[in-house]
């Protein structure tokens, strides 16, 4: 919203943010049901849960696969050309963990909707404040964080954990960056914005 090149930014969520700006317009939505959303030319998703907080597979899949592709289906219809989506580091349509299997589905579905550039940031661990967004702390969520950050120079940068204001960063770059094609930016590149 601070960028002077954009003139509108357009929110879907099932609740409001707590949030106002002159440019912002939110709309709460059921993504089960998508309206026809307004005329844009890009599109971020940031959309996700975990099983445990989702309650099941189905419950999961529904979130990080149906709601992703519906939601970039239909900024796509309306007129995006681009889009930058949260994935996660080990994202694979092949793998035999259902979480990293759901994630690269995920990632295929959205190859195949016809953007001319798909910006895919594959964090690790997202480290941020989850409270502000009415988001449950995990169990061993800050333990981990304490552990991660003192081990941080023995962890590979692709699975240190990351702020989530990084990977934010790096979808607004590779946004403003974006060539034709699909970009995947792994968590330690995330790390340098």
């Amino acid at each position: 919203m601070a960028d002077d090149s954009v003139a509108t930014v357009h929110s879907l969520g099932r609740r409001p943010l707590p949030l106002q700006h002159n440019k912002l317009t939110q709309h709460t939505v059921d993504f089960k049901a998508l309206p026809a959303l307004p005329r844009v030319d890009e599109a971020f998703v940031a959309l996700g849960t975990t099983i445990k907080v989702a309650g099941s597979q189905a419950a999961f899949r529904a979130v990080d696969f149906e709601a992703i592709v519906a939601v970039a289906q239909a900024a796509r219809a309306s007129g995006a050309t681009k889009i930058g989506v949260v994935s996660a580091m080990g994202a694979d349509p092949a793998s035999t963990i259902f979480y990293n299997r759901v994630k690269g589905e995920t990632e295929e579905a959205l190859r195949g909707l016809g953007f001319a550039s798909l910006i895919i940031a594959r964090p690790s661990f997202l480290a941020g404040d989850r409270s502000t967004l009415g988001q449950p702390l995990r169990s061993g969520e800050k333990l981990a964080l304490r552990v991660s950050t003192w081990l941080k120079p023995l962890i590979p940068a692709n699975y240190r954990s990351i702020d989530v204001r990084k990977v934010a960063a790096a979808l607004l770059d590779g946004m403003r960056t974006a060539r034709p094609g699909v970009r995947v930016i792994p968590s330690g590149e995330l790390q340098r914005f």
